[in-house]
């Protein structure tokens, strides 16, 4: 059921039940000469101020009866009206039609990445899964920060993160990544672990102020965590001491940049490469592609791997290339994306 304000129910049920009391006035009254149809007829024209006039001639009791339902009724009616249009324009309708919408939306979304926060670090999260094309739902408790959110493929939430119930309505059981970029540690550490309750398998990528908060999070059930200001130092002072290192790192990192890119790409039980060797598999010599390093389904990370290397399932693989060959090897390693 459309959750319209209360007001806007009254005064759509308090003409029905004027309507009611005429109804039933005329039919007590004039009981002699009126159906129950006469005396709906009566109430309506009466009420609506048409006239064509009385079905039966009205005993004096009748006519005393229609003043009051004159006096009475036309001016609720009129007040109820204004308040029926008021509420439509000013767009409490639309609005309560949209969350309704948007509930709906909610409840089909699935492996999408949820956003916890919306400040500053959220909205450049948020504005890069857009360019990805990447489901999101973003959470946030002011309705200043998200009044303006027009990216495509996301979602607007207003409500705490740090509920449960929140939580749920994002989808978070069925949700493949959680970000949680809120202003405090207290915040993000929180989000962490109602998250982690609540969807064992999810990946959460927790941001971190304090250096000391760190271990907490990942304690608390982070999958990963993030420093902006550790990870801004690094980059400005390898600008100064290693610039083409950078230069090189903002290539492969920019989606905008198609002729070389870093991609990962996991490979998948039913996979062609599973079973053979990176020479076997022969990604560079006919896709172009070169694998940076894979990192083992037992988590041992592989750099610069050799010709012989084994391409087992479950491993994840680091290529560079340009974004169409990259494409071949998405569909290498998980045919079921063709």
């Amino acid at each position: 059921m459309i959750k319209l304000p209360r007001r806007f129910w009254v005064q759509i049920f308090v003409p029905i039940l004027l309507v009611a009391v005429g109804t039933v006035g005329y039919r007590v009254i004039e009981w002699r000469n009126y159906t129950l149809f006469d005396a709906l007829y009566m109430t309506i024209i009466t009420l609506s101020t048409i006239g064509y006039g009385e079905t039966h001639p009205l005993s004096p009791a009748g006519r005393a009866f229609t003043i009051g339902l004159i006096l009475c009724g036309v001016s609720v009616i009129a007040y109820s009206a204004t308040e029926v249009i008021r509420t439509v324009v000013s767009g409490e309708v639309a609005a309560a039609l949209g969350k309704r919408k948007m509930k709906r939306t909610l409840a089909q979304l699935k492996d999408h990445i949820i956003v916890c926060g919306y400040g500053r670090m959220g909205r450049l999260v948020c504005r890069e899964f857009a360019r990805l094309g990447k489901p999101f739902v973003v959470i946030d408790s002011s309705a200043e920060e998200v009044k303006d959110f027009d990216l495509p493929h996301g979602i607007v939430l207003q409500g705490d993160a740090t509920s449960d119930d929140v939580l749920r309505n994002a989808g978070i059981e069925r949700a493949h990544s959680l970000v949680t970029v809120m202003a405090g540690d207290a915040d993000n550490l929180f989000v962490t672990m109602s998250a982690r309750l609540l969807n064992a398998k999810v990946v959460i990528v927790a941001r971190v102020e304090e250096a000391q908060s760190e271990q907490k999070l990942l304690r608390a059930g982070a999958s990963r965590v993030v420093s902006p200001y550790q990870i801004g130092g690094d980059r400005i002072a390898h600008a100064v001491t290693k610039p083409t290192v950078v230069d090189f790192i903002e290539l492969t990192s920019r989606t905008e940049h198609i002729e070389l890119q870093l991609e990962e790409s996991r490979i998948e039980p039913h996979s062609t490469l599973a079973g053979r060797t990176l020479s076997a598999s022969r990604l560079m010599a006919d896709h172009r592609i070169i694998i940076v390093a894979i990192k083992k389904k037992t988590g041992h990370m592989l750099f610069n791997p050799p010709a012989e290397t084994m391409i087992d399932a479950g491993d994840i693989l680091v290529a560079m290339g340009s974004r169409d060959h990259l494409g071949n090897l998405t569909h290498l390693a998980n045919p079921k994306t063709e």
